[in-house]
């Protein structure tokens, strides 16, 4: 296929939003003959040298970005015409949309013009992306974000049962790698490469369940929602998953493919306020949802056993549904509806208890924090509890230490039960 020749011979750094999901879609571009690379590991340094560039009105999630972009151009091996910067972009009030404009204005302070940033947006759902390298790698894409998503699920329903510490660690990142070998190829039918993804996953599946583990029905289930990247993003809410486990819980982390089914959701309704409801553009909006419907559910059927109980919404307008008592989607949009309609899907599927990670002054996190109470009350008392994130946080294993004292409180009177997949067995 012939790649947009803006994109060619650059190294296209994305950001590590997350990091199975960065890596596998960095391994997506490649194949479409563009570099595509990790950007550097988030530290101290990130946010020291985000903070020379930024007033402190932005959000943390900027600031991070940011700090990995200016560690990028910091580097000796830095050559702005071989380069490129991954930053997509939203419209409405959410400060994500400002990321790429600042981005490229930076750029050419720098006196970087010829770096380039490349930021498709979510109001067409990222179709934009096809215009930079072309359709295969929408599709192949979106079968690395999926994969990803379905490695990280792995990951947090095994890691608190394992007996050996490391050991579901070790088996995340030999899966990683394996599906990355399989992303990366160029030159590869989409059906032959849809086979030996589901034949990685599988090989990847049989890895997590020969981890020696003891599972233990009395670990409370945590589910976590919140804005993407801080929920998402390790450095940003300082390993807070981890914490969670150490503390005696189980995380079921809402995953990226949400948002991209919103963003799904969401472009269809914009086609019909501008009156189009049959044409050729509506056409191809649904025809890319059956596509990608289609290849979701077959790289997760290798995974049925290991996700009983664990179950997505077959379909993103389930989470918006539960949404509208506390947040109608057509008036409030983005991730405060999705944040609040998939912590009632949770607490259906038996979750002990919510806990929202967002940016300090995050817009969607205040708004949630708002309908939470109400929310938890009309659910049984189920505990909710945000967790705001700035890169100054302290406390934060007193802090969980006690809401998941209210968990398991909770979880010895809650009405909605668990189902359990036969590991628990």
């Amino acid at each position: 296929m012939e790649v947009a020749s803006i994109l060619k011979g650059r190294n296209l750094y994305i950001p590590r939003m997350t990091y199975g999901g960065a890596k596998a879609f960095a391994a997506a571009v490649r194949s479409v003959g563009i570099n595509g690379q990790l950007s550097p590991e988030s530290s101290k340094r990130t946010l020291e040298l985000a903070k020379h560039y930024t007033s402190g009105d932005e959000c943390y999630p900027q600031q991070v970005t940011l700090g990995e972009f200016l560690q990028v151009m910091r580097s000796k091996e830095f050559v702005p015409k071989k380069t490129a910067f991954f930053m997509p972009t939203a419209g409405g009030p959410c400060r994500f949309g400002q990321y790429a404009t600042y981005m490229k204005r930076l750029l050419r302070d720098f006196g970087y013009q010829e770096a380039i940033v490349v930021s498709p947006a979510s109001d067409n759902s990222y179709d934009e992306l096809g215009k930079e390298a072309g359709a295969e790698l929408m599709r192949t894409g979106w079968r690395a974000l999926v994969s990803a998503d379905i490695l990280r699920k792995m990951l947090l329903k095994t890691r608190p049962y394992e007996l050996n510490k490391g050991d579901t660690d070790r088996a995340y990142e030999e899966s990683l790698d394996l599906i990355c070998q399989v992303l990366e190829k160029i030159g590869v039918r989409h059906k032959d490469r849809l086979a030996q993804l589901v034949d990685a996953l599988t090989k990847a599946r049989h890895r997590f369940r020969s981890i020696p583990a003891r599972y233990d029905k009395s670990r409370p289930l945590i589910g976590v929602v919140g804005e993407i990247f801080c929920r998402l993003n390790r450095f940003s809410n300082d390993e807070l998953i981890r914490i969670i486990e150490e503390q005696g819980g189980e995380v079921w982390l809402s995953d990226v493919s949400e948002w991209l089914w919103y963003t799904n959701w969401d472009q269809i309704k914009h086609i019909i306020r501008k009156g189009k409801k049959v044409s050729l553009e509506m056409l191809g909006a649904k025809l890319k949802n059956y596509i990608q419907k289609k290849d979701e559910h077959a790289l997760l059927e290798p995974f049925k056993e290991d996700f009983q109980g664990y179950e997505e919404p077959e379909h993103v307008e389930e989470v918006l549904n539960y949404s509208k008592r506390y947040l109608p989607p057509r008036g409030c949009l983005g991730e405060m509806v999705l944040s609040t309609g998939k912590a009632i899907y949770l607490y259906e599927k038996g979750a002990d208890g919510i806990v929202d990670i967002s940016p300090f002054t995050c817009m969607n996190g205040i708004t949630c924090e708002a309908v939470y109470p109400n929310l938890s009350r009309d659910h049984d008392g189920l505990p909710i509890r945000i967790f705001y994130f700035d890169g100054t946080q302290s406390n934060l294993d007193r802090d969980m230490g006690i809401f998941l004292e209210l968990a398991k409180s909770y979880q010895r009177r809650k009405k909605k039960n668990r189902v359990y997949p036969f590991c628990f067995n």
